[in-house]
């Protein structure tokens, strides 16, 4: 079979296609047949050593996709050949709280990931995918889909009538706005280009920002809300936004923080603002199998599709990395095989 493999080095001229031999399910596993997947930032990141510098060579990246299971390993019972499947980023957190042990078991880094035709997954790793969704929406689901999801519902609990803001307009940042807009919530949107901020007005934000434009958006969110602040912001931005967002955060509202796409090193953290808002800073890291299924649900009840910007083949796979390098999408970036 094939697959991209990270050896000899970091960065993209070291992401290689190899042949490998095929995978047999052993107890307990079952063997899956890719259909499509969806990158990451983590992705580009676990390619450019910035997350295992250490990294074990060779590894396949990529922790989000979807296939078909085609051979079942002895004692596995939860799933039955031609069943569309997906991998869950950390195999082994099924439910509860998170433990230091499960970040030892996520795809992509440390364990090899999907960027191949034919993976071998635990079937107690796995969950089915909303039937109406293609292969390509399907993919996006596991790693954007789920930390929205744990963001918004399950530590956020946005109810109706909630303010929640959304920075950029990636995987997660569109996904939490089809989830807020689900429970009801009014969102703003953050991006800095307006063509963009038009297709998520599109999708159901009702406000959107340009911080080009202005740089103090968070006096933007401040005059929406009549002074009040919001109840639930979603940052992504890190080292540049997260004053920002304490500062547009309503007294007892929650930051959920997301990313670090403008660093994740942050000097100078504004502790008086958080203190006199009762700030809740609530650190996410994709979530549970439970989860997963959770949000699957309400995908398929709502027959809710995730946005993708751009499909490539698998051969195009170090093309799509680099596209995805660009940050210049809208939604999510899928190789399909």
């Amino acid at each position: 079979m094939k697959a991209y493999e990270i050896t000899g080095g970091f960065g993209l001229d070291h992401l290689k296609l190899t042949e490998r031999p095929l995978p047999t399910p052993g107890r307990g596993e079952v063997l899956i047949k890719m259909k499509a997947v969806a990158l990451n930032s983590r992705d580009l990141g676990v390619i450019d050593g910035f997350y295992h510098p250490d990294l074990q060579e060779p590894l396949i990246p990529v922790s989000d996709g979807v296939g078909e299971v085609i051979a079942l390993g002895e004692q596995t019972s939860r799933f039955q050949i031609g069943e569309r499947v997906s991998g869950i980023f950390t195999q082994s957190w099924i439910s509860g709280k998170p433990t230091k042990a499960n970040w030892s078991s996520s795809l992509g880094s440390p364990l090899n990931g999907l960027l191949a035709e034919y993976v071998v997954l635990p079937e107690e790793g796995l969950v089915r995918v909303p039937a109406h969704l293609t292969d390509v929406e399907a993919a996006t689901l596991p790693c954007a889909g789920v930390t929205a999801w744990h963001a918004i519902v399950e530590e956020g609990k946005v109810m109706p009538g909630d303010t929640v803001v959304v920075q950029g307009t990636g995987g997660v940042s569109l996904f939490a706005l089809q989830f807020a807009k689900l429970a009801g919530a009014t969102v703003i949107v953050t991006s800095s280009r307006d063509e963009k901020l038009e297709r998520a007005k599109a999708m159901g934000a009702d406000h959107g920002i340009n911080y080009k434009q202005t740089p103090e958006w968070e006096q933007v969110v401040m005059d929406l809300t009549n002074g009040e602040g919001a109840d639930h912001i979603v940052d992504l931005g890190g080292a540049s936004t997260l004053n920002r967002s304490l500062s547009a955060l309503r007294v007892g509202g929650q930051i959920s923080i997301i990313g670090g796409l403008s660093g994740f090193q942050i000097e100078g953290l504004a502790l008086i603002p958080a203190i006199i808002r009762k700030a809740r800073l609530q650190a996410i890291n994709v979530g549970s199998r439970e989860m997963f299924e959770s949000m699957n649900g309400a995908i398929a009840k709502h027959v809710l599709r995730p946005t993708v910007d751009k499909v490539f083949t698998f051969e195009q796979s170090i093309e799509a990395f680099q596209y995805f390098a660009s940050a210049s999408y809208f939604g999510k970036i899928c190789i399909e095989f």
